[in-house]
Parts: C-alpha cells; structure tokens; sequence
C-alpha cells in the first residue's frame, strides 16, 4: 500500500480550497512522515509542496439497535495530510475520469 490512500473530496474541505486554492487535502498511511508525504504528492501529480500538515483521528466507538440486539463496533482510525502547494500551481483530481 502506498503512502497517498485517496484525497479527501468532502463539502468542508473542497470550502477550504476555494478560499485557499493552493490547500489540498489527503488521507494517507498512518505511519507516513511528512517528508514521505512531500514526495509522494510531489511525484504523483507533478506539482511544488511548500507545506505539509498532519492530523491524527482516533476511532469512534458506534452502536446500533436492531431486532436481534445491539450491535456495537469502532470506526477505523486514519491521517489526515494538509498539502500547500507552490503559489500559482493547482491539483485537478477530477482530469481522469
């Protein structure tokens, strides 16, 4: 598995790249620095990283009620990668498809 899992295309991060439009985000190995990451976004799409920031995010604990009881169970814990890239330069997630 490689270092970028996917980017994160979601209502609150595609508001943080229209009003920030060299900030990215992307869910990446957990075990990943961010000197790896740095690379790896700069190999995968050909762009200038200036700035890299993590976030960690635990799993939540969820439970559901159904006929035969309660079921309980743990979202899956992941990182998160803040990617600023070079003034002027942009990532097009959506070119392939």
């Amino acid at each position: 598995m490689g270092i970028i899992i996917k980017p994160i295309i979601t209502e609150k991060q595609t508001a943080i790249t229209e009003k920030m439009p060299t900030r990215y985000g992307f869910r990446v190995s957990p075990d990943a620095n961010k000197l790896e990451i740095k690379k790896a976004i700069e190999d995968m799409y050909g762009v200038a990283v200036v700035d890299v920031n993590t976030m960690n995010y635990s799993g939540k604990r969820k439970s559901r009620y159904t006929k035969s009881g309660i079921i309980n169970g743990k979202q899956a814990s992941f990182k998160k990668a803040i990617v600023t890239l070079k003034e002027g330069e942009s990532i097009d997630f959506f070119s392939n498809i």
